[in-house]
């Protein structure tokens, strides 16, 4: 008996199977679902925007994409007073294990920021051996205001990532503010 009456539910699952798939039913449509990244994202974007450091702006090309926007900072003092610099963030599927790819998009003479862009800051670094680097406790808040703070109280001259940088500031400090201030000019719009 209990053999007949399973035989009977797969035949009537079958059948409406059979009849939502022919537009006998209505199918329903497949489930999406939202992964951990942008679940915290929804969150971690709107803290990020209401605690922003002075000086720094988010632009986002998409509302609707989270995971990729840029990052404005204007220093309100120090060597980069009056330039305007564009990091473009990317946050990848894998957040928040993963630290966001952070890329400055202005070229600027920088001891922790490559004239390729390329930034030397340890929380955006999956192992670090100060253990300052990355960790899933980290938000977006805290990789605008480590950016941020590379332009004023973070600068490290000590552990540099451009090395000609650090050590013309070393040998000729008037000198490394003049070529700071050369390349604001030459490569970025001012405030």
């Amino acid at each position: 008996m209990c053999t007949v009456l399973w035989l009977i539910r797969v035949m009537i699952t079958l059948t409406k199977k059979l009849k939502s798939s022919k537009g006998g039913g209505v199918p329903e449509p497949p489930k999406k679902r939202i992964s951990v990244r942008d679940k915290l994202l929804v969150k971690e974007v709107s803290e990020m925007e209401s605690n922003l450091p002075e000086g720094c702006t988010v632009r986002f090309d998409n509302p609707d994409i989270l995971h990729s926007f840029g990052l404005v900072v204007t220093p309100p003092e120090g060597f980069w007073l009056g330039g305007v610099f564009t990091f473009t963030i990317n946050v990848p599927e894998d957040y928040n294990i993963a630290p966001p790819i952070v890329r400055c998009e202005t070229r600027l003479w920088h001891p922790n920021i490559s004239e390729e862009g390329e930034i030397c800051l340890s929380l955006l670094r999956q192992n670090s051996i100060d253990g300052l680097g990355w960790a899933p406790t980290r938000t977006l808040k805290d990789v605008v205001w480590g950016l941020s703070s590379l332009f004023m109280d973070l600068l490290n001259f000590d552990d540099p990532l451009n090395i000609e940088a650090a050590e013309h500031y070393r040998r000729d400090k008037e000198s490394f503010r003049r070529k700071v201030r050369e390349f604001i000019d030459k490569y970025t719009t001012k405030r």
